[in-house]
């Protein structure tokens, strides 16, 4: 019998039987990792097992091989952040997300940590313009620690390490302005903030999960696992609403 304590994310949530629940969630050392609540549906633990929400988690497993069984004790809820839309659509897409895209018992710790803070930076600023950029960068992140990240090291095209405007959607690799000329149409705009870091307008943001949503649907979220990506049309509709 293997005991693991952890901090963990509830990521995602499904019934098993009459009463229990097969939870999914992400820990800072084991990435993401799932387990069996027993009760998880009752009225007691639904309050507790809602994606965004953090745990401390207890996984006992007898062999590896087997569906640990997991109890949690609830650190921190985002219920009040329900009420919000935007807020709790960013919530359910990042968290949905993570279960379908990461392998279980791989550890990303630099995942865990973009998770934790993009959900803190969704509660600090419920106001969607606060949090959208983390939203992002935590999509660029996965997609480079799944081995799909973009080359921004140079244009493609020309070479030079010129200021890049434009993304490949073949190659995920960076191009110049210059080096676009007569392609602008066939290629993704590359907004200063993801390059750069920093603020920035809607425009720019939306043109992020443009990019980011392209890459996501092309190498990770395909066959079975595209029916998450409703989630995130869901929220990026809301976000031109609001902005509109």
């Amino acid at each position: 019998m293997s005991l693991r304590a952890t901090p963990a994310i509830i990521c995602a949530v499904r019934p098993h039987g009459e009463h229990g629940a097969i939870v999914r969630a992400m820990t800072p050392d084991h990435g993401l990792a799932g387990g069996y609540v027993r009760g998880g549906r009752s009225r007691t633990m639904r309050p507790v097992l809602v994606p965004g929400n953090r745990v401390a988690a207890e996984f006992r497993a007898r062999t590896p091989d087997h569906l640990a069984g997991l109890t949690v004790e609830l650190s921190h809820s985002i219920a009040p952040l329900l009420r919000e839309p935007l807020a709790a659509s960013a919530i359910d897409w990042a968290c949905a997300l993570t279960a379908a895209a990461l392998p279980e018992d791989n550890g990303y710790p630099a995942l865990y940590s973009a998770l934790d803070g993009m959900l803190s930076a969704v509660e600090a600023a419920p106001a969607a313009r606060g949090w959208a950029v983390a939203l992002v960068r935590y999509e660029l992140l996965l997609l480079s620690e799944l081995g799909f990240g973009l080359d921004l090291s140079h244009c493609v095209v020309t070479g030079a390490e010129a200021p890049l405007a434009y993304v490949s959607p073949k190659s995920g690799a960076g191009v110049s302005a210059s080096g676009a000329i007569g392609y602008e149409a066939q290629l993704l705009v590359l907004p200063p903030f993801v390059r750069h870091g920093g603020a920035a307008e809607w425009s720019d943001i939306l043109d992020g999960f443009r990019l980011t949503g392209y890459f996501l649907a092309r190498s990770i979220l395909t066959d079975r696992r595209a029916g998450v990506l409703a989630s995130r049309e869901r929220l990026v509709e809301r976000l031109k609403r609001a902005v509109a």
